[in-house]
């Protein structure tokens, strides 16, 4: 049976059609990691919470324990959810996003499994994924931009307003703390992978509100609903 991997970003603790999933323990070298496992167009989905029960903020993430609890279960594809800040002014808050390349502004963490593994990224994003993604959009009739570069940052603070500036003239699009090393850990051991950013807020100097969590994950549970069903469509198209 196809065995396909999600995982949650921040406010994603859940999807609408796995409340009947079972939740199981999956060990790995590098950590524990809890997993709900369940039936999906008589493919098997594998769900996890990016940032685990007890939230760990993003630069602590076992990026490397989530995607080897995931290859480890026989995920063949990844489809991932994350809360993106937009410097693209086209890209507005509720809108969906797929990442299509990413900038790594990140200061300490761990990249690779392997220390001595030269990974290319040179294509992080699967386009196969990517077109199943923007297809279903369609569909559902969910606005979705098609290609975006991402900037990933350390967090857990936001950006400055001069930082923004910057990544914006370098031809980043969207911004966030959470995609790298899990793109890149992904590619490394072989997993087709896509992510759908989902625009939170404008970035620092871009509107003139203050930016806070609690904005993001309320808009990332607002979108709950639309996720779910472009996931569910992509599932079954698989």
């Amino acid at each position: 049976m196809v065995k396909i991997g999600i995982i949650g970003g921040s406010g994603i603790v859940d999807l609408l059609f796995t409340d009947d999933f079972k939740e199981k323990i999956v060990k790995t070298e590098y950590g524990k990691v809890a997993v709900k496992e369940g039936e999906v167009a008589s493919k098997t989905v594998l769900f996890l919470n990016r940032h685990g029960k007890n939230y760990l903020p993003p630069s602590q993430i076992n990026h490397r324990a989530n995607i080897a609890a995931l290859k480890n279960e026989g995920a063949e594809d990844i489809l991932a959810t994350a809360a993106v800040g937009s410097i693209n002014r086209k890209m507005q808050p509720g809108d969906l996003v797929l990442l299509t390349d990413f900038m790594d502004f990140t200061k300490g963490r761990i990249e690779t499994f392997t220390p001595s593994s030269f990974v290319d990224v040179s294509r992080p994003y699967s386009s196969f994924l990517i077109k199943k993604i923007l297809n279903a959009a369609v569909k559902l009739r969910i606005k979705t931009h098609p290609g975006a570069t991402y900037v990933c940052t350390e967090g857990p603070r936001f950006e400055t307003r001069a930082e923004i500036k910057m990544f914006g003239k370098l031809g980043a699009d969207v911004v966030g703390m959470t995609n790298v090393p899990e793109v890149i850990l992904a590619a490394e051991v072989g997993i087709p992978y896509a992510i759908i950013g989902v625009v939170t807020n404008f970035a620092a100097g871009i509107s003139p509100k203050k930016i806070s969590a609690e904005e993001v994950v309320a808009v990332m549970e607002k979108r709950k609903e639309s996720l779910s069903k472009v996931l569910e469509l992509v599932i079954k198209s698989l």
